[in-house]
């Protein structure tokens, strides 16, 4: 399927196939095949439309088919040397009989021909072994990618979220603080509406790299999504996480951007944020909803600042 619609062999697209022909997914194998009965193409936009939601399938599916070709290449390895070991023993054997009358001979040249064969099934199994390490590589590189934003180089959110819930746990254990907070870029909609999207993408790019620089061990920084942002420090208390991100927001607010393409002043550029404190709230994702509703806080205030959640 993918082969045939000129698609990536990257993670979500094997698990797409694998949903539409194993079964594992009814919902998109059914929509596949009305696709296909209307005459249309399988589109990268179609299967990103229609794969949204599946991160969690697309993860163990990754681990299936990691864990299939491990196996495969621990048993094209065994078939290999036991290949390699068998063609040594027949050449010697078929040398010997050589020179030996013709029957013998005749059974020496069915012993070359199972050589030449075994020969070519060592090479086979060679070959296999190569593009299962290939396969391998494109498979940890599509993992990679699934965990990263592709425009600003951060985690995604797919991988905050997991990184939140290992961290909750070890940091629940040390009894250490942890504070999250949200980031929004203020009045975003209008620099894309008066300078265009790839100015646009150019800010997203310049605050994920002012962020970026306060990450370290205690602070790890992604893209949620559009132009929100989302921090996660570990072993500072409220007070010091709004500190630190006012810091970063105060000096990106100082600078003035200028349109690359028109050379037009974009202007100052800000973002507001909300900060809560983890541990204050039943879960994880409460205290995610408190960072959430503080963000809004600080819009609502005139947005260009920081907010705690109380």
């Amino acid at each position: 399927m993918l082969i045939s619609n000129d698609l990536e062999i990257s993670e979500a697209n094997l698990s797409a196939a694998l949903g539409i022909c194993a079964g594992s997914n009814p919902a998109l194998a059914r929509r596949y095949t009305e696709l296909r009965a209307a005459g249309q193409p399988v589109t990268q936009a179609w299967l990103d439309e229609h794969m949204r939601g599946n991160d969690d399938s697309i993860a163990k599916i990754a681990d299936k088919l990691d864990r299939s070709l491990e196996s495969f290449a621990s048993t094209s390895r065994n078939a290999r040397d036991t290949a390699a070991q068998y063609s040594s023993e027949m050449q010697v054997h078929a040398d010997r009989a050589g020179d030996e009358r013709e029957e013998i001979r005749h059974l020496a040249s069915l012993a070359m021909a199972m050589l030449e064969r075994t020969q070519h099934l060592e090479q086979e199994m060679h070959r296999s072994e190569r593009e299962a390490a290939t396969l391998r590589r494109s498979l940890a590189k599509a993992r990679r990618d699934a965990d990263h934003d592709h425009l600003t180089g951060l985690p995604n959110r797919r991988a905050f979220e997991g990184l939140l819930e290992r961290q909750y746990d070890e940091a629940g254990k040390t009894d250490e603080t942890l504070i999250v907070a949200f980031c929004d870029i203020d009045n975003f909609k209008r620099i894309n509406d008066i300078h265009g999207h790839d100015t646009g993408d150019r800010v997203i790019q310049a605050i994920a790299g002012a962020l970026s620089k306060i990450s370290g061990d205690n602070c790890h920084v992604a893209r949620h999504g559009g132009e929100e942002f989302v921090l996660l420090f570990r072993g500072l208390d409220k007070a010091e996480a709004v500190l630190r991100l006012d810091d970063v927001r105060e000096t990106f607010a100082k600078r003035n951007f200028i349109n690359r393409q028109s050379d037009e002043p974009i202007g100052q550029i800000s973002f507001s944020a909300g900060v809560a404190d983890v541990f204050a709230y039943p879960s994880s994702r409460e205290a995610l909803k408190a960072a959430d509703i503080a963000l809004y806080a600080a819009k609502a205030q005139g947005r260009n600042r920081v907010v705690a959640a109380e």
